[in-house]
């Protein structure tokens, strides 16, 4: 009921002009909309995670909206720089992707080659040299594909409890369940394909040919090397899709990742984004010492010159996200709204 009212708000604000109107203030052009996908689905991959993952006829559309609402799209560096020295042009906005997973490069590129729209790629590093899927996820995937059912949980998985995949918490306690067994016994990234290819095995699905699809795999080395020297910004987003909570390690991540997009794509990397969005403040003198200059979230928001560079807010897209929200935001009545809601929220507590 909330959401349709809230849509049923937003058909209002545009018709009555007030999308054009704000899209056209000097408030808006002194704002930098950072938009954040991930992935773009090969298969069905939206249906199992819709939060992250859409098809490319939605992404096409979105492209198409950036287009006739007439956004700026710029690149990242660039971007910020004009943000900071208040030299926007109208409708400022950037285009970045998360992790940088073979369905950018098979699905997304092409779009954004088409359109001429300059992208950000925050690259995790660790499998462009195991082209294997990531192995978290494609349990997660595996189990969903047999979504609905209660199957013998095999004992050879480490597994001692019947598997309910009927829910998405039965599903996620098994994956958890297999992470902890591959970190108990310290499994190398290629011993833990073999176990997501025995428990594909015990669910009757076939690895082999998902692994051919390359569905959730990254991009290798190769064509990370591609599109970076084809006008694609490789940037930093960890080496192995974490955020140590020790400064050694954390920032280790930070030079594998970097030693790494270097050698590529022959650039020096020096924009990030948080793998998950989980950032805590003792990351920014951390990233400062790696001569990080910005970082990226998950938070809601359009970008503002005064901003910590470190903790720069974004608007993650998804297959959730209705053509009249995206365009909301392309506006900037998206990120008033999401203010105001948030401002009426504290008012709230502090009142209890």
């Amino acid at each position: 009921m909330r959401r349709k009212i809230k849509l049923v708000a937003l058909g209002l604000l545009r018709s009555g002009g007030m999308f054009s109107l704000v899209a056209n203030s000097n408030w808006r052009q002194e704002r930098l909309l950072i938009l954040c996908y991930h992935g773009i689905s090969l298969e069905d991959e939206h249906l199992w995670r819709p939060e992250l993952y859409m098809q490319a006829e939605l992404l096409e559309k979105r492209l198409e909206a950036l287009r006739a609402n007439g956004c700026s799209v710029l690149p990242l560096g660039e971007a910020l720089e004009r943000l900071r020295s208040r030299n926007l042009p109208p409708r400022s906005a950037t285009i970045t992707f998360d992790d940088g997973t073979y369905d950018f490069y098979k699905q997304a590129y092409p779009l954004l080659k088409k359109h001429d729209f300059p992208v950000t790629v925050y690259q995790t590093t660790y499998y462009t040299d195991h082209e294997v899927p990531v192995f978290n996820l494609i349990c997660s995937y595996l189990l969903w594909k047999r979504r609905g059912e209660r199957l013998v949980a095999p004992r050879e998985l480490g597994l001692l409890e019947t598997m309910d995949l009927r829910t998405e918490l039965g599903r996620h306690r098994i994956v958890r369940s297999l992470i902890e067994l591959s970190e108990r016994e310290n499994l190398t990234g290629l011993e833990k394909n073999e176990l997501a290819g025995r428990l594909a095995a015990n669910l009757g699905l076939d690895y082999a040919e998902l692994a051919a699809k390359r569905i959730l795999q990254l991009m290798n080395a190769r064509e990370v090397a591609e599109v970076g020297s084809n006008g694609v910004d490789v940037q930093l987003h960890t080496h192995r899709h974490r955020t140590p909570e020790d400064e050694a390690s954390f920032r280790r991540e930070i030079t594998e990742n970097r030693e790494k997009v270097r050698i590529l794509t022959g650039r020096e990397p020096r924009h990030f984004c948080y793998p998950s969005g989980v950032h805590r403040k003792e990351f920014v003198g951390w990233l400062e010492k790696e001569d990080v200059v910005s970082a990226t979230t998950c938070d809601a928001g359009l970008a503002e010159r005064h901003q910590n560079p470190f903790l720069l807010p974004r608007f993650v897209d998804t297959s959730g996200r209705s053509q009249l929200e995206f365009e909301s935001w392309l506006s900037g009545v998206g990120s008033l709204l999401a203010v105001s809601r948030a401002a009426s929220q504290r008012y709230v507590v502090r009142e209890e």
